[in-house]
Formats: structure tokens, C-alpha cells, sequence
């Protein structure tokens, strides 16, 4: 069996793949792989000439983060781990993942790690999309080690310890093989958006944990498909995270938890709506309609993550409203959020 796939999945990406997979082929240990989501930017003719050594998978149509990645690792038999890599991810240490094998392979209960996320606009602070690692509040608000909705901490080494986590950055996941089968992988109706969190908490359903490897460190560009308050953007985050906690919510939860969302989804919506930003404003209660037509279509799935739970709650996902923390407690950072839950 062979170690380590690395798969990054493109769609119309020529321009940061020239840039930064360069740091990839020569910093990493594993096979690289790029997945073409069918570019029309020339991407897979710019890759078979610029960079022969990589294997090429290349899909028929543009099937989306989710979709993408999982017909992709499906024509990778034979590995032990997988690991997700963004088109514009740098990694500018030598070996920069062997500490992220080293601990998947010490570790059989984890499914999932991620390494230090940075900027690689301002490298030495955590980057937005996953920092040091994920948690959730109890209404579906995905926040970080590092980065607390809007707010982004300086690294200075201060999330560097290994601990568990709720979810794990689809912008440089590696993931075991057969957990990834065993779960589902991602779940393409998703398309976009919130599909890493949904695996990761069908994960920690199942008992596995989740972590940084903090020795590991790569630089994230982000935004570089849809950018922060692009509409769709805000569509498909906002019906996904329904969608997820639809599905993985403890019975107990279910019934109050959306009730809330409701109201906050409001709130959100009104919120673009005194900012004249029409568009997101009515992109939130698209999202709303799409997730009541088809939360049915998720009964199956809800039903089955039920039958699967070794536990009432995953411990990160924590017991507060984070909205309430940030804004009216003032709680900028995630120490901050966690003191009173987290020794």
C-alpha cells in the first residue's frame, strides 16, 4: 500500500498552480496529484508541459469542491492516507507534512489532521479559513484556534499544543483512507462550503478525533474562488450549515436549535439589508427556501448518522451562541471563547 495521495483539485487554476506548486512538488512527502474540474483555462495542457511529473486526473465537468474530490480519490486505490490541498496553498518547509504522517500513523483512533494555517498575506498570522483547527458554537458558527468570525490572531506559537478538535480545514486536509470510505466522504449536494465540517462531525460521530499537527505549517491564499460577500458565497454557506446541522444534530437538539437559527438567520439577513447590500440580503432567505424544499432529501442521512453515534455531543462543539460572545461580551479570541469550557 502506498503512504500519502495529494490531491489538489482545479478549476481554472493555471495561474496559481504555476505559482505554487512548485513549493509543493519540492517540499512534500507524497505523490501529487491534480484533479481538473474541467478548466477552460488551459490548465491541463499548462500542466502536461510544465509539469510531466504530476499525475493528472481529469473530470468531465465542473462537479464542485465536494463532488470534484470525491470522484477523484475514488481512481486512488491503494493509499493509506489522502490529503486535500488547495490550489493556492505554498508549503515552504522541507518535508513540511512527514509530521502530519508521522502522527496519523501513531495514532489509529484519528481520521483527520490539518496543519498550521497561515496567511500567506501576512504569514505570521493565523489565515482565516482554519488556523490552528475548528470548533463550533451549539448553533452551527464554525470558529477557530486563531480566528474568531471576523477577528485573526498573530501566531506566536500559542495553539502550537495538539488537542482535539470538531473540524479540520478542507484547504489542507489529510484524511485516512479508509475512514474517508467508511464516512462517506463529502457530501456533493453541498457543492461548496461547510462540506469539510459536515465530514469532520460525521467523523467525531463515529468516535474518531481530529487535530492540528502544528509542526506542519502551510500558507493559505484564500478567497481565491468566491470571495468574502459574494452572494453565492453566502447561499451556499448559509444553506450548507443548515443542511449540515439538519443531519448531524442530536434529536435532543434538533427541534430548538433551528427554531433559533431562524431568528438569527433573520437578523443576518437584515443586517445586509441596512448595509443597501440587496443581493446577500436576499441570497440568506434564498438559502432558507432551498433548505426547506430539500431537508427531506437529508432524512435518510439524519437517520443514519443517528445510528452511528457513540455519543450525545461532540465536546467541541461548545455551549454557547458565538454571535453573543463576540459582540456583546466582547470576546475577540478563542481563549477567551474557551476559558470557561476548556481548562
Amino acid at each position: 500500500m502506498r503512504k500519502l495521495a495529494i490531491v489538489i483539485l482545479n478549476w481554472n487554476g493555471a495561474k496559481m498552480l504555476r505559482q505554487y506548486l512548485p513549493t509543493v512538488l519540492e517540499n512534500s512527502v507524497g505523490d501529487v496529484i491534480v484533479a481538473d474540474n474541467a478548466s477552460i483555462d488551459g490548465s491541463v495542457n499548462m500542466l502536461l508541459t510544465e509539469f510531466p511529473q504530476v499525475q493528472n486526473i481529469i473530470l468531465e465537468q465542473n462537479f464542485g469542491f465536494a463532488e470534484g474530490y470525491n470522484r477523484a480519490l475514488a481512481q486512488l486505490p491503494g493509499y493509506e492516507y489522502f490529503l486535500l490541498l488547495n490550489s493556492d496553498v505554498e508549503v515552504r518547509q522541507p518535508r513540511w507534512n512527514e509530521s502530519m504522517i508521522r502522527y496519523m500513523d501513531t495514532h489509529p483512533e484519528c481520521a483527520a489532521c490539518q496543519p498550521k494555517l497561515l496567511s500567506l498575506r501576512e504569514p505570521d498570522h493565523f489565515e482565516y479559513a482554519g488556523g490552528a483547527g475548528g470548533y463550533m458554537d451549539k448553533y452551527g458558527y464554525p470558529f477557530c484556534r486563531g480566528r474568531v468570525l471576523g477577528t485573526i490572531e498573530k501566531d506566536q506559537g500559542q495553539y502550537d499544543e495538539i488537542v482535539p478538535l470538531m473540524w479540520a480545514t478542507g484547504a489542507a486536509l489529510m484524511v485516512r483512507a479508509s475512514d474517508w470510505r467508511e464516512s462517506g466522504g463529502l457530501d456533493s449536494r453541498f457543492f461548496a462550503h461547510m462540506e469539510e465540517i459536515d465530514l469532520c462531525w460525521r467523523l467525531r460521530t463515529l468516535g474518531k478525533s481530529i487535530v492540528c499537527v502544528s509542526d506542519s505549517v502551510a500558507y493559505h491564499l484564500g478567497g481565491a474562488t468566491l470571495n468574502q460577500g459574494n452572494p453565492r458565497k453566502t447561499f451556499l454557506n448559509f444553506r450548507n450549515n443548515l443542511l449540515m446541522l439538519h443531519k448531524n444534530l442530536p434529536d435532543s437538539e434538533l427541534r430548538h436549535v433551528m427554531r433559533v437559527r431562524a431568528v438569527l438567520d433573520v437578523l443576518a439577513a437584515l443586517q445586509f439589508l441596512f448595509k443597501l447590500d440587496f443581493q446577500n440580503f436576499s441570497a440568506v432567505f434564498q438559502a432558507r427556501r432551498e433548505f426547506e424544499q430539500i431537508k427531506v432529501d437529508y432524512d435518510r442521512d439524519r437517520r443514519h448518522v443517528q445510528q452511528l453515534r457513540t455519543s450525545e455531543r461532540v465536546p467541541q462543539r461548545m455551549e454557547f451562541l458565538l454571535l453573543w460572545e463576540y459582540y456583546v461580551k466582547g470576546k475577540r479570541t478563542f481563549k477567551e471563547l474557551v476559558k470557561e469550557y476548556i481548562p
